[in-house]
Protein backbone atom coordinates (compact mmCIF):
# COMPACT_ATOMS: atom_id res chain seq x y z
CA UNK A 1 0.00 0.00 0.00
CA UNK A 2 1.54 3.84 -0.69
CA UNK A 3 0.58 6.72 1.46
CA UNK A 4 -2.61 7.22 0.52
CA UNK A 5 -4.19 3.94 1.47
CA UNK A 6 -2.49 3.60 4.69
CA UNK A 7 -4.38 7.88 5.39
CA UNK A 8 -7.65 6.47 4.24
CA UNK A 9 -7.24 3.08 6.52
CA UNK A 10 -6.32 5.75 8.84
CA UNK A 11 -9.47 8.07 8.81
CA UNK A 12 -11.81 5.01 8.69
CA UNK A 13 -9.98 4.10 11.99
CA UNK A 14 -10.72 7.43 13.56
CA UNK A 15 -14.25 7.90 12.05
CA UNK A 16 -15.44 4.33 13.18
CA UNK A 17 -13.36 3.16 15.85
CA UNK A 18 -12.42 6.34 17.55
CA UNK A 19 -15.83 8.14 17.01
CA UNK A 20 -13.66 11.30 16.22
CA UNK A 21 -15.31 14.60 14.36
CA UNK A 22 -14.83 15.27 10.50
CA UNK A 23 -12.73 18.63 11.18
CA UNK A 24 -10.68 16.11 13.76
CA UNK A 25 -9.86 13.55 11.41
CA UNK A 26 -9.38 16.60 9.02
CA UNK A 27 -6.65 18.06 11.06
CA UNK A 28 -5.10 14.74 11.09
CA UNK A 29 -4.91 13.96 7.92
CA UNK A 30 -3.42 17.51 7.06
CA UNK A 31 -0.58 16.49 9.06
CA UNK A 32 0.33 13.16 7.24
CA UNK A 33 -0.05 15.11 3.68
CA UNK A 34 2.27 17.75 5.06
CA UNK A 35 4.54 15.19 5.67
CA UNK A 36 3.83 13.91 2.18
CA UNK A 37 4.70 16.73 0.59
CA UNK A 38 7.74 16.89 1.89
CA UNK A 39 9.06 13.71 1.08
CA UNK A 40 8.05 14.50 -2.73
CA UNK A 41 9.73 18.14 -2.69
CA UNK A 42 13.07 16.58 -1.30
CA UNK A 43 12.69 13.29 -3.34
CA UNK A 44 12.77 11.00 -0.58
CA UNK A 45 11.07 7.73 -1.28
CA UNK A 46 9.80 5.96 1.72
CA UNK A 47 6.32 4.19 3.23
CA UNK A 48 4.87 4.52 6.68
CA UNK A 49 6.51 1.16 7.25
CA UNK A 50 10.08 2.19 6.19
CA UNK A 51 10.43 5.85 7.40
CA UNK A 52 13.11 6.57 10.21
CA UNK A 53 13.52 8.93 13.39
CA UNK A 54 16.03 10.66 10.93
CA UNK A 55 13.35 11.87 8.19
CA UNK A 56 10.37 12.89 10.60
CA UNK A 57 13.37 14.81 12.84
CA UNK A 58 14.47 16.29 9.09
CA UNK A 59 10.16 17.29 8.25
CA UNK A 60 9.77 18.72 12.17
CA UNK A 61 12.85 21.28 11.72
CA UNK A 62 11.82 22.82 8.39
CA UNK A 63 8.39 23.15 9.38
CA UNK A 64 9.09 24.69 12.72
CA UNK A 65 10.88 27.59 10.74
CA UNK A 66 7.23 28.42 9.26
CA UNK A 67 4.33 27.48 12.18
CA UNK A 68 4.78 28.27 16.03
CA UNK A 69 5.48 25.82 19.24
CA UNK A 70 1.89 25.21 19.39
CA UNK A 71 0.87 24.30 16.20
CA UNK A 72 4.11 22.23 15.95
CA UNK A 73 3.37 20.31 19.12
CA UNK A 74 -0.41 19.69 17.47
CA UNK A 75 1.27 18.38 14.53
CA UNK A 76 3.98 15.86 16.22
CA UNK A 77 1.19 14.52 18.63
CA UNK A 78 -1.28 14.04 14.94
CA UNK A 79 1.62 11.75 13.27
CA UNK A 80 2.22 9.91 16.68
CA UNK A 81 -1.14 9.03 16.75
CA UNK A 82 -0.95 7.54 13.01
CA UNK A 83 2.18 5.56 13.61
CA UNK A 84 0.42 4.19 16.91
CA UNK A 85 -2.41 3.08 14.49
CA UNK A 86 0.47 1.44 12.51
CA UNK A 87 1.29 -0.43 15.40
CA UNK A 88 -2.03 -1.07 16.85
CA UNK A 89 -2.85 -2.65 13.22
CA UNK A 90 0.54 -4.62 12.92
CA UNK A 91 2.24 -3.18 10.28
CA UNK A 92 5.26 -2.17 12.05
CA UNK A 93 6.75 -2.54 15.58
CA UNK A 94 7.84 0.85 16.60
CA UNK A 95 6.91 4.87 16.42
CA UNK A 96 9.60 6.84 14.94
CA UNK A 97 8.67 9.34 16.98
CA UNK A 98 8.56 8.18 20.21
CA UNK A 99 12.03 10.08 20.75
CA UNK A 100 10.74 13.38 19.45
CA UNK A 101 10.17 15.89 22.02
CA UNK A 102 7.08 17.94 21.81
CA UNK A 103 8.06 21.65 22.15
CA UNK A 104 7.29 23.19 25.26
CA UNK A 105 4.25 25.80 24.51
CA UNK A 106 3.06 26.51 27.91
CA UNK A 107 -0.49 27.40 28.83
CA UNK A 108 -2.25 29.49 26.77
CA UNK A 109 -5.02 31.44 28.25
CA UNK A 110 -8.09 32.01 26.35
CA UNK A 111 -9.75 35.45 25.20
CA UNK A 112 -12.49 36.47 27.21
CA UNK A 113 -15.19 39.30 26.69
CA UNK A 114 -16.74 40.96 30.07
CA UNK A 115 -20.12 41.36 30.54
CA UNK A 116 -20.63 44.88 28.71
CA UNK A 117 -18.63 43.86 25.42
CA UNK A 118 -21.11 41.25 24.90
CA UNK A 119 -24.09 43.62 25.71
CA UNK A 120 -22.56 45.40 22.92
CA UNK A 121 -22.22 42.94 20.77
CA UNK A 122 -25.50 41.79 21.31
CA UNK A 123 -27.22 45.58 20.83
CA UNK A 124 -25.24 46.19 17.33
CA UNK A 125 -27.71 43.51 16.02
CA UNK A 126 -30.10 45.37 13.62
CA UNK A 127 -33.04 43.66 14.59
CA UNK A 128 -35.44 44.89 11.94
CA UNK A 129 -33.75 42.28 9.51
CA UNK A 130 -35.06 38.47 9.86
CA UNK A 131 -31.46 37.86 10.33
CA UNK A 132 -31.15 39.81 13.26
CA UNK A 133 -33.65 37.99 15.57
CA UNK A 134 -31.80 34.96 14.25
CA UNK A 135 -28.38 36.72 15.19
CA UNK A 136 -29.45 37.51 18.16
CA UNK A 137 -30.78 33.95 19.36
CA UNK A 138 -27.44 32.78 17.92
CA UNK A 139 -24.97 35.03 20.49
CA UNK A 140 -27.39 34.51 23.28
CA UNK A 141 -27.43 30.46 22.86
CA UNK A 142 -23.41 30.77 22.51
CA UNK A 143 -22.75 32.46 25.63
CA UNK A 144 -25.67 31.16 27.65
CA UNK A 145 -24.88 27.51 26.88
CA UNK A 146 -20.96 28.00 26.19
CA UNK A 147 -21.23 25.84 22.98
CA UNK A 148 -18.77 25.35 20.39
CA UNK A 149 -19.76 26.44 17.09
CA UNK A 150 -19.87 22.95 15.40
CA UNK A 151 -22.56 22.12 18.05
CA UNK A 152 -24.48 25.21 17.72
CA UNK A 153 -24.97 24.96 13.70
CA UNK A 154 -25.79 21.16 14.38
CA UNK A 155 -28.15 21.74 17.23
CA UNK A 156 -31.96 20.90 16.47
CA UNK A 157 -34.98 21.88 17.50
CA UNK A 158 -35.89 18.29 18.89
CA UNK A 159 -32.77 19.32 20.90
CA UNK A 160 -34.86 21.77 22.79
CA UNK A 161 -36.35 20.37 26.05
CA UNK A 162 -37.16 24.08 26.98
CA UNK A 163 -39.51 22.73 29.92
CA UNK A 164 -37.34 20.54 31.51
CA UNK A 165 -34.57 23.80 31.04
CA UNK A 166 -31.72 21.82 28.98
CA UNK A 167 -31.08 21.77 25.70
CA UNK A 168 -29.08 18.29 24.60
CA UNK A 169 -25.88 18.76 22.70
CA UNK A 170 -23.80 16.86 20.53
CA UNK A 171 -20.56 17.28 21.09
CA UNK A 172 -16.96 15.75 19.96
CA UNK A 173 -16.87 12.33 19.21
CA UNK A 174 -20.91 12.00 18.55
CA UNK A 175 -20.76 12.24 22.22
CA UNK A 176 -23.95 13.98 24.09
CA UNK A 177 -24.96 16.03 26.86
CA UNK A 178 -27.46 17.87 28.19
CA UNK A 179 -26.57 21.80 29.37
CA UNK A 180 -28.99 23.76 31.45
CA UNK A 181 -30.87 26.98 29.10
CA UNK A 182 -31.48 29.95 30.77
CA UNK A 183 -35.10 31.76 30.71
CA UNK A 184 -33.38 34.46 28.41
CA UNK A 185 -31.77 32.23 26.05
CA UNK A 186 -35.13 30.48 25.76
CA UNK A 187 -36.93 33.14 25.07
CA UNK A 188 -34.59 34.56 22.23
CA UNK A 189 -34.63 31.29 20.99
CA UNK A 190 -38.59 31.31 20.82
CA UNK A 191 -38.68 34.69 19.26
CA UNK A 192 -37.10 33.74 16.30
CA UNK A 193 -38.64 30.24 15.68
CA UNK A 194 -41.87 32.07 16.22
CA UNK A 195 -41.45 34.75 14.15
CA UNK A 196 -39.07 34.86 11.63
CA UNK A 197 -37.61 30.47 10.85
CA UNK A 198 -41.35 29.81 10.98
CA UNK A 199 -41.80 31.82 7.90
CA UNK A 200 -38.48 30.55 6.38
CA UNK A 201 -39.03 28.05 3.23
CA UNK A 202 -36.89 25.13 4.37
CA UNK A 203 -35.27 22.96 1.92
CA UNK A 204 -35.52 19.35 2.74
CA UNK A 205 -33.33 17.51 4.87
CA UNK A 206 -33.39 20.62 7.41
CA UNK A 207 -36.92 20.68 8.98
CA UNK A 208 -35.44 19.96 12.26
CA UNK A 209 -32.01 22.27 12.02
CA UNK A 210 -32.61 25.11 14.43
CA UNK A 211 -30.69 28.08 12.84
CA UNK A 212 -31.07 28.39 9.44
CA UNK A 213 -29.76 30.48 6.77
CA UNK A 214 -32.01 33.04 4.59
CA UNK A 215 -32.16 29.65 1.75
CA UNK A 216 -33.49 27.29 4.35
CA UNK A 217 -30.58 25.34 5.37
CA UNK A 218 -27.87 25.04 8.25
CA UNK A 219 -25.54 28.08 8.58
CA UNK A 220 -21.99 27.72 8.12
CA UNK A 221 -18.82 27.27 10.97
CA UNK A 222 -17.68 30.31 8.80
CA UNK A 223 -20.72 32.22 9.12
CA UNK A 224 -20.73 32.38 12.74
CA UNK A 225 -17.40 33.46 12.25
CA UNK A 226 -18.90 36.69 9.93
CA UNK A 227 -21.50 37.31 12.02
CA UNK A 228 -19.31 37.97 15.19
CA UNK A 229 -16.29 39.42 13.24
CA UNK A 230 -18.62 42.17 11.82
CA UNK A 231 -20.35 43.05 15.18
CA UNK A 232 -17.20 43.44 16.71
CA UNK A 233 -16.14 45.94 13.91
CA UNK A 234 -19.21 47.70 14.19
CA UNK A 235 -18.64 48.42 18.22
CA UNK A 236 -14.80 48.99 17.32
CA UNK A 237 -14.08 46.02 20.08
CA UNK A 238 -10.04 46.26 20.37
CA UNK A 239 -10.13 41.95 20.27
CA UNK A 240 -9.81 39.11 18.18
CA UNK A 241 -12.78 37.56 18.84
CA UNK A 242 -14.28 34.10 17.53
CA UNK A 243 -17.22 32.00 18.46
CA UNK A 244 -15.19 30.35 20.91
CA UNK A 245 -14.73 33.64 22.54
CA UNK A 246 -18.05 33.42 23.68
CA UNK A 247 -17.28 29.81 25.18
CA UNK A 248 -14.19 31.07 27.15
CA UNK A 249 -16.36 33.86 28.67
CA UNK A 250 -19.47 31.66 29.68
CA UNK A 251 -16.60 29.58 31.79
CA UNK A 252 -15.07 32.27 33.28
CA UNK A 253 -18.02 33.84 33.99
CA UNK A 254 -19.46 30.84 35.83
CA UNK A 255 -16.01 30.44 37.85
CA UNK A 256 -16.14 34.17 38.90
CA UNK A 257 -19.37 33.67 40.41
CA UNK A 258 -18.80 31.05 42.33
CA UNK A 259 -19.43 27.81 40.27
CA UNK A 260 -16.83 24.65 40.61
CA UNK A 261 -14.78 23.16 37.78
CA UNK A 262 -17.03 20.19 37.81
CA UNK A 263 -19.87 21.54 36.90
CA UNK A 264 -18.50 24.43 34.69
CA UNK A 265 -16.58 20.42 33.28
CA UNK A 266 -20.06 18.44 32.97
CA UNK A 267 -21.47 21.93 30.79
CA UNK A 268 -18.31 22.09 28.68
CA UNK A 269 -18.18 18.55 27.62
CA UNK A 270 -14.57 18.79 28.64
CA UNK A 271 -13.57 14.80 29.21
CA UNK A 272 -11.27 15.67 31.49
CA UNK A 273 -10.70 18.61 34.49
CA UNK A 274 -7.40 19.51 33.04
CA UNK A 275 -8.53 21.13 30.05
CA UNK A 276 -11.61 22.77 32.20
CA UNK A 277 -8.91 24.17 34.89
CA UNK A 278 -7.30 26.33 31.92
CA UNK A 279 -10.01 28.77 33.02
CA UNK A 280 -8.33 28.91 36.68
CA UNK A 281 -6.66 32.86 35.60
CA UNK A 282 -8.37 34.85 37.71
CA UNK A 283 -6.17 37.59 39.06
CA UNK A 284 -5.01 37.42 42.50
CA UNK A 285 -7.64 40.17 43.99
CA UNK A 286 -10.13 37.61 43.24
CA UNK A 287 -8.43 34.38 44.97
CA UNK A 288 -8.03 36.56 48.03
CA UNK A 289 -12.16 37.06 48.40
CA UNK A 290 -12.56 33.73 48.16
CA UNK A 291 -9.67 32.81 50.70
CA UNK A 292 -11.40 35.58 53.06
CA UNK A 293 -14.98 34.17 52.40
CA UNK A 294 -14.41 30.84 52.37
CA UNK A 295 -11.34 29.32 54.41
CA UNK A 296 -12.30 28.34 58.45
CA UNK A 297 -8.92 30.15 59.45
CA UNK A 298 -9.70 33.97 58.07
Amino acid sequence: MNWDSYIKNFQSYLRIERGLSKNTIDNYSFDIERLCQHLTENSITVSPLTIKEETLQQFIYSVSKEVNPRSQARMISGLKSFFSYLIFEDYRADNPLELIETPKTGRKLPDTLSLSDIDLLIAAINLSSNEGERNRAILETLYGCGLRVSELVSLKISDLFFEEGFIKITGKGNKQRFVPVGDLTQKYIEIYTGTVRNHINIQKGHEDTLFLNRRGRHLTRAMIFIIIKDLAHKINLNKTISPHTFRHSFATHLLENGADLRSIQLMLGHESITTTEIYVHLDRKHLTQIINTFHPRK
